[in-house]
């Protein structure tokens, strides 16, 4: 019956859409991503291998599309954990605990994708002009009610209002909510019945989950609202956060899928800058050290704030005014373009007299040597906003004899696992 609420079980192109376009993502948890990125990452908490969660959203869209409901999905779910051979998973062991993780998986994905759905087509031009204002609405079929939701019902508020970006449902696991556009007339008539105005407090945040309060942990979102975004700048973000090790770990289950996203990001800055022929200070991440790579040093004293390795468009023009003037020496264009590409292959030694992480690349008789200063404070445009970062930057590139990092004590090899 709760399907019914929310339309689980009819065919809906919006919310097929929106499911088939995820990438699976592989993660430990559910929580690991920011909230807005599930709008472009599938994801189930405790799945690790790729192609189970690509599987896992294979049968969630193929229910999407046929509206055979929970108890299909169950038998998909079986299905896949048999041939994936998927052990540990919360509810594992009985029939009880089984019934509770598939509906879980069920609803929320189901729940999430139809109210991105159902934003999309409220969002369109001329459904605003008819109906420019927003009602929250909750679920009279629940026989728990949350405090705070049943506190939002019939709250009309206008489409762009803040509270939506936070509050648009579903607001938690289970939760039924939902948000329907109605026109000016009604929306001006809730707010001379004192429902024009969300409550005192609305906005505050529960330290608890990091989301307002009344919101569960991961649902501070609006549904859809970042569906446009590179999932390229959530990974940034995390690997930002995270100890080096440990994002050098979460970079290497993920690179199969953002690989392509990435030297995509990457390629567009290389061509707007070789077009335009000057720098705003776009920053654009472009590698993320390996694990052996940061245990190595870290063994030699050098140890990494994150994994990340960025580049400035600052450091790259000066690069690329160096192919028309130092052709001896400069790495061509074409090689900075496949930089992400090139560095997943590359050997990484340390060099000892000024502790730079240097990237070897091998060109056929000369390599291409990248200089790659560790733990700096730089200041640069990251994903559209101005601000220091201490990660670690790209300042040089050139071509160099093999034998000028091979040879003498200066540079270290460090290990790196292939692969």
């Amino acid at each position: 019956m709760a399907d019914a609420a929310f339309g689980f079980n009819t065919p809906f192109d919006a919310q097929i859409a929106y499911l088939r376009a995820k990438l699976a993502l592989p993660t430990e948890r559910w929580g690991e991503i920011a909230a807005a990125a599930h709008d472009r990452a599938f994801v189930v908490a405790g799945a690790a291998k790729a192609d189970l969660v690509a599987d896992l959203q294979a049968a969630m869209v193929q229910r999407a599309t046929d509206g055979l409901g929970l108890e299909a999905f169950r038998r998909d779910f079986r299905d896949i954990v048999a041939k994936h051979g998927w052990t540990g998973w919360t509810g594992e062991g009985s029939a009880e605990g089984e019934a509770w993780r598939t509906r879980v998986i069920y609803k929320t994905n189901m729940a999430t994708s139809y109210a991105a759905g159902r934003r999309q087509q409220m969002l369109e031009p001329g459904y605003v002009r008819l109906r420019p204002f927003w009602r929250y609405l909750h679920s009279d079929t629940v026989m728990h009610p949350r405090e705070h939701h049943l506190a939002w019902h019939g709250l009309t508020l206008h489409h762009d209002h803040p509270f939506f970006k936070t509050h648009f449902a579903p607001n938690g696991i289970g939760c039924e909510c939902r948000i329907v556009a109605v026109s000016r007339r009604e929306g001006e008539a809730s707010a001379r019945a004192g429902l024009g105005e969300p409550p005192e407090g609305w906005d505050k945040i529960d330290p608890k989950t990091g989301a307002p309060v009344g919101i569960g942990k991961g649902f501070d979102h609006a549904p859809g609202a970042a569906s446009g975004w590179p999932l390229q700048r959530f990974v940034d973000d995390k690997l930002l956060a995270l100890d080096a090790p440990i994002g050098a770990a979460m970079w290497r289950e993920l690179r199969p899928v953002l690989a392509a996203e990435r030297l995509q990001q990457w390629q567009a800055m290389v061509a707007d800058t070789a077009s335009a022929m000057r720098a705003g200070g776009a920053t654009v991440q472009v590698h993320t050290v390996a694990p052996e790579t940061v245990q190595a040093l870290a063994g030699r004293g050098v140890a990494l704030e994150n994994a990340g390795v960025w580049m400035r468009d600052t450091e790259l023009l000066h690069a690329i005014r160096d192919t028309k003037t130092e052709r001896g020496s400069a790495l061509p264009v074409e090689v900075w373009r496949e930089l992400p590409r090139l560095l997943e292959a590359a050997e990484p030694y340390l060099d000892t007299r000024d502790e730079a992480l240097i990237y070897a690349i091998d060109l056929g008789e000369r390599w291409g040597k990248l200089v790659v200063r560790v733990n700096r404070n730089m200041k640069g445009r990251f994903n559209g906003v101005r601000a220091n970062l201490v990660s670690n930057f790209v300042q040089t590139g050139g071509l160099v004899e093999p034998s000028n990092i091979a040879e003498g004590s200066q540079y270290v090899r460090l290990a790196q696992k292939k692969g």
